[in-house]
Formats: C-alpha cells, structure tokens, sequence
C-alpha cells in the first residue's frame, strides 16, 4: 500500500478559498495512486473563531482557572472541527473519508499536559480504514494517555504528529503544507532576496528550525530522521514542489550534479539576554550552581560557554529578571546584557572546512556590527549581536555566503 501523509495547518484551512487548494492537493494525489491520510491544525490565527490561540482567550476571559489536564480537553476541539470540516468537503466532492482524533489514530503519550510526548503510536485504525479506500483524516496536535486522558503536544504539534504517524505507517513521503513556498535561505521578511531551496538534509533543517525559522517544528524533523522518512515542506496555495528534506544521499533524486555548498541558511532568535557570571580565581562548583539554579526554576539556558573563571549563556527576555534574581539570592553577582540577537549560520558543509568563522567575522565587521559571543557545532555556527544590529546582520551574512544565487 503506497501511502503519503499529508499534514494542512492553520492558514491553509482557514478560509473557504483555502480549503478550495487543500481539495486540489488532495485529488491530485489521490490520482497518483496514492492513499491519503490527512493531518489538520486547527482553523485560523489569533481573534479566528477556532484558532488555538482563540480558544486559549476564550479560557482567559472565562475564569482563567482551569487545569493543564482541562484545558487540553479545550484545545482538542480546534483541530476536531477543521477535520470535521475537511470530511464533509470531500465526502461532497464524492471522496469516502473517515476522522479519527489523534488518540484514535493510535497516538499515546504521557501526562505531560500542554507539552506532551509521544510515547508509541499504533495507527491500527487508520489502517483499517484505508484498506476500505477512505481518506483517513487525523486531528493533529493530539494524543491520548494509557489512562485515556487528551493531551496536545506543544506548539507545532501537528508538524510531529504527521511525521510521527508517517514513521508508523512507513509512508513514501509527508508533505507539509504550509503558506510559503518550501524553506528559504533566510527570513523573507527580513532578506528581501532570500530564495527557495530545492533540498536540504535533515540536520540542516532541524538546525534552522531549533535556531529561529519557523517553517517546521524540529521535533517533527527528528522523528523524520530517525526513521528515514522524506518530508516536503510545500505551499498550499501553490502546484510547486517546495523543498525535499532528506539525507544527503537522496539530494541526487531532484537535483543534476553534486551539492557544493558550505552554508545553506541564515536563522535568527531575537529578544534573548545574555548573562555573564564570574568569580576571580574560579572555581569548579560555580557552573553546577549556576546551571542547577537554572534548571530549579524553569529557565531555559541556551549559548553556553563555560571557562574555568565563569559562564556566559542566554536567557529569553522574558526570563532575565527571574534568572538574576535567583542567582543574586544564591550568593553570585551576574552581569546581564538585555535586548540580544542570536543570528545562525547553517550548513552541513561548515564543518572541517576553513574559512567559514573568518568570513563570518569580515562580514560583521565591515557592517560595523560588534560580536558579543560566538559558539559552533558541526553544522552551525552561532553569533549574538545586539538586537538593533540583527537584520544587517542578517543581510551582511546572506550577500556574504551568496545565498541569494
């Protein structure tokens, strides 16, 4: 049984002209030979009727008290109706469809309410039903404990959810569909002459989604890794092909010639602190102090350098003053420097090969953009730059690696 898993978010169903594409990308498959199962968000953004984010105000305003494990329950219902609408479309263009809520697709998680992982998923169901020819449609987003509790699995859920089931089902492929054409170099917004890529590998992608760009969720790309399962990441309101997430090997399939590139995206998180701690002389219990405090109190650390005489890292914006407050209360004197940039430079090419953090530095350094903190990993190099430098920075580094060609 061929089958492809096709996951539609929230732009792409949420108005009458939108659902109009969906049903076009749906019967083009679907005349291709294959067999479609279907992963839905919920309809809209913000102030739409039934966006998440709705129903989270519709929470807000009405009490504002319930439970993790309750307002799970509230969330389910987005992604129900937009499969349900989805259903009734096709079932009257004359397509037999089946819904199924994520915990009927087989989707088990833990209690981990608002954040859930996936812990199996058994899509005994969703085969059953394409054997009967119907197009299996899934509320993404959404799974169930071993005590048949609804959980949600975080922002981007629905991206992991259909790659999760993708994995399970040994699907050809998983086309999310989003409202831009495939991934681009950079932010479009930002870089006016970011172009579309063609193909990217997993680790590349999954580098660009952890570091800013919010095509894809990462977690949905790691699942996809593991298993081996090609994603293409395409627009809804388009016939194009979008970008093909793969392993390097598979780069040959859509592409004449060999890949030579060393940088492949510019990615950017804004509105992050920097914090320094120190202590004359050193000492080897400081960094267990400082990043066990963190963890203590919830705070996400990111861009971690540790010296024998300190540590420098970040924070969000919205948690420095929490972090500096609870690191003055054990003791220490922090140094924090708000209103940051962390700006990306990705690519499976970096590594090994000399040059790359040299070009890096010229080209902040002829914008006149100072660093303050570099890090780097096979696939990524990182800079943090004051936050009103970021978009030259940005633009400096995308003309540098001519990643408008």
């Amino acid at each position: 049984m061929r089958i492809m898993v096709q996951k539609f978010g929230g732009t792409s169903l949420s108005t009458v002209q939108a659902r109009e594409h969906v049903l076009r990308h749906v019967k083009r498959e679907l005349e291709t030979g294959f067999n479609l199962v279907i992963v839905v968000s919920a309809m809209g953004r913000r102030g739409e009727p039934y966006a998440t984010d709705t129903l989270l105000d519709w929470a807000a305003q009405n009490g504002n008290a319930l439970s993790a494990r309750e307002k799970d329950l509230l969330l389910c219902c987005g992604e129900i109706i937009s499969a349900t609408t989805l259903s009734s479309l096709l079932e009257h263009e004359g397509i037999p469809t089946s819904v199924l809520t994520g915990a009927q697709a087989g989707f088990v998680t833990d209690d981990n309410f608002g954040n859930a992982r996936i812990l199996d998923v058994r899509p005994v169901r969703v085969l059953e039903q394409l054997q009967l020819g119907r197009v299996v449609i899934v509320t993404g987003f959404q799974g169930q404990t071993e005590k048949g509790d609804f959980t949600t699995l975080g922002r981007g859920g629905s991206d992991t959810s259909a790659t999760a089931l993708g994995a399970a089902l040994r699907a050809e492929m998983v086309d999310i569909y989003t409202d831009v054409n495939g991934i681009l170099t950079a932010d479009p917004r930002i870089v006016e002459d970011a172009r579309p890529l063609t193909v990217v590998s997993y680790a590349e992608i999954c580098n660009m989604a952890h570091h800013g760009a919010k095509v894809i969720h990462p977690r949905a790309v790691e699942i996809a890794m593991q298993s081996q399962i090609p994603v293409r990441v395409r627009s809804t309101f388009a016939d194009t092909e979008g970008t093909l997430v793969t392993h390097p090997e598979g780069f040959q399939d859509v592409q004449t010639g060999i890949i030579d590139r060393y940088v492949t995206g510019i990615a950017y998180v804004s509105n992050v602190t920097q914090i320094t701690v120190g202590v004359p002389g050193g000492t080897d219990r400081l960094q267990l102090k400082v990043f066990k405090t963190m963890a203590e109190n919830s705070i996400s650390v990111d861009f971690i350098n540790v010296t024998p005489s300190g540590v420098v890292y970040t924070v969000f914006d919205s948690d420095s003053e929490k972090a500096i407050r609870v690191l003055q209360e054990i003791g220490l004197k922090p140094q924090s420097l708000s209103g940051c940039a962390k700006v990306s430079v990705i690519g499976g090419g970096i590594n090994g090969v000399p040059g790359i953090m040299a070009r890096i530095v010229e080209s902040l350094t002829l914008a006149d953009i100072q660093i303050l903190q570099s890090a780097d990993s096979n696939t990524t190099i990182w800079v943090l730059v004051k936050k009103e430098d970021m978009v030259q920075a940005l633009r400096a580094l995308h003309t540098s690696f001519e990643l408008h060609l």
